[in-house]
């Protein structure tokens, strides 16, 4: 056991036996807590992906005699979709750049563009949706279905919520400025942003072109 002398006084009593609890928080970097936090969000999230493409890997093919791939999927709007979600992803890039030099006008113009493309990604998937519906193509019908809407509309259900904390970090930037934090929590949007555009490019390749070569 190492002596009382090896050991930081930090973790010792007045009378110089170790401590069971410390009554002060130590130190950490500022924003370390906040990088870890998300990471390990992040992570989970990349298990709930994983999760739900190895469940489309093996209910993809189970069509109870309903329509497939083939019969459903409009590669030409899935395409236009692809690109709204990647225009998105490029603009934000723009506004982190704008952060880079210390502009908080033409950061909240970026994210302003990033998020109407968001939205407009987000428009085509729910037209895409109502189509399959009223087409009777609902997730109750195949195997097929229950994993295709259960897999694009989580994804959808991300792209939502990061739409949601865009907003919210444009009211921060406007109401404080560029401050640490606030380009902290800019970065974590960032990373979560282009996941989402790497998790849709494994859906547009995964589910719609390997879908229509079934």
């Amino acid at each position: 056991m190492a002596s009382a002398s090896t050991v930081d006084p930090a973790f010792l009593d007045q009378d110089g036996n170790p401590l069971f609890h410390l009554a002060h928080e130590p130190h950490h970097p500022e924003g370390s807590s906040t990088g870890l936090g998300f990471w390990l969000y992040l992570m989970s999230d990349c298990l709930i992906f994983a999760c739900l493409f190895a469940t489309y890997a093996v209910l993809g093919g189970s069509y109870a005699a309903g329509p497939g791939p083939k019969d459903l999927f409009e590669l030409p709007l899935v395409a236009l979709n692809t690109a709204m979600l990647l225009f998105s992803s490029i603009t934000y890039g723009f506004a982190m750049l704008a952060m880079e030099k210390n502009r908080p006008g033409a950061t909240q113009a970026w994210l302003a563009v990033a998020g109407l493309f968001g939205l407009a990604f987000l428009s085509i998937e729910l037209y895409e949706f109502s189509n399959l519906i009223h087409e009777g193509a609902t997730p109750m019908r195949s195997g097929f279905l229950s994993a295709f809407f259960t897999l694009v509309g989580t994804h959808g259900l991300h792209v939502t919520f990061g739409i949601v904390w865009l907003v919210t970090l444009m009211v921060q930037v406007g109401m404080k400025g560029l401050i640490p934090a606030n380009r902290r929590r800019l970065m974590c949007l960032s990373i979560f942003w282009h996941f989402l555009d790497v998790v849709w490019i494994g859906v547009f390749t995964f589910v719609y072109l390997m879908g229509m070569l079934r």
